[in-house]
């Protein structure tokens, strides 16, 4: 009886410290889970700028080039000598290192949508499309969407001109007939289409005259969420068009 009582003395003893153990690690990972104090989520928009740098100097050592739309974290801020300013961030758990600032934004920072709009007015073709994505991403609830819903719709229709042009100068209809698949299914298929789709563009195809058409999402979305916004009437304006062109 004294030998079963001391095994569950010593059972009960292990449980104890079992609890405590975890009471006093569960606070370590609840904030290695969260980060470090402070952090803030940022995401690259200027890929000319995006050098991740040991040092906050434009001329210390590159780490490496991050891409555009890479997300990283805020954990630091500096300002070097001639001015420019400089995050520290977390790229991975392993890599950090200093960013110029003008190269992020970070939707948790006051401004920034306006920053990354002026971005986006200033770019053309597909870096403005990124962008602009980019901006629709990361600001769900900025003033300034209905504009960038515009221009994003825009210039989405002016790269589909421009890749009319492109697939029925590569698309040779003697071939694509050949291969015996439907002929719109080539077109649809075409390479330089994936780029754009891979940021949330969709394009339809009109057999007849052999062109794309944006599908005008971001249009309606606008008119449905924001109808009394400014940018609303160009919105519809572009959806009549391309109603027309669908019933032709």
């Amino acid at each position: 009886m004294i030998k079963h009582n001391l095994k569950r003395r010593s059972y009960g003893l292990l449980f104890v410290s079992f609890v405590c153990v975890c009471l006093l690690h569960a606070p370590a990972q609840a904030n290695k889970r969260r980060g470090p104090v402070g952090a803030q989520r940022a995401v690259v928009v200027d890929e000319r700028l995006s050098a991740l740098r040991s040092e906050p100097s434009l001329t210390a050592p590159l780490v490496q080039r991050l891409g555009r739309g890479r997300a990283v974290t805020i954990v630091g801020t500096r300002q070097a000598n001639d001015g420019v300013s400089f995050y520290r961030v977390a790229v991975t758990r392993r890599t950090r290192g200093w960013l110029q600032a003008d190269s992020l934004v970070a939707p948790a920072r006051a401004h920034d949508d306006e920053r990354l709009l002026h971005l986006i007015q200033g770019s053309d073709d597909f870096d403005r499309i990124a962008r602009a994505r980019i901006f629709l991403d990361e600001f769900p609830r900025s003033p300034l969407r209905p504009a960038v819903l515009l221009l994003y719709g825009t210039e989405a229709e002016e790269a589909a001109a421009r890749l009319s042009h492109d697939a029925v100068r590569r698309l040779k209809e003697p071939e694509l007939r050949a291969g015996g698949a439907p002929l719109h299914s080539y077109f649809l298929n075409f390479n330089e289409l994936d780029r754009y789709q891979r940021q949330g563009i969709a394009f339809t195809f009109d057999q007849m005259t052999k062109q794309f058409h944006y599908d005008g999402a971001s249009w309606r979305e606008l008119v449905r969420r924001y109808p009394r916004s400014p940018e609303a009437p160009q919105a519809r304006a572009h959806l009549a068009t391309l109603s027309g062109t669908s019933e032709r």
